[in-house]
């Protein structure tokens, strides 16, 4: 019996990663609409790499993306903690 392995291509993974950022980055535009009437590309860079480190586990969820960024407002990287504080 031959077994078949089914592997993701390089341009696969690539497309997967693109459509998660994107999503992510639309995630966070929308959550931080809450707080401001418009997010800043300046704004969504802040914030991105503290979403990724902090609250991962919410992802794709705006509202809880949010939601977790302010609970944990004392870890959030001072450019981040900027933007939640405007």
């Amino acid at each position: 019996m031959t077994t078949k392995i089914l592997r993701s291509s390089g341009a696969s993974r690539r497309g997967h990663r693109a459509a998660l950022l994107g999503g992510l980055l639309a995630t966070l535009l929308v959550g931080l609409a809450e707080a401001q009437p418009i997010a800043t590309a300046e704004q969504k860079r802040a914030c991105t790499p503290d979403v990724y480190r902090l609250c991962a586990g919410e992802i794709p969820n705006r509202a809880a993306i949010t939601a977790c960024l302010r609970r944990k407002r004392d870890s959030l990287s001072d450019a981040c903690r900027v933007v939640f504080e405007q």
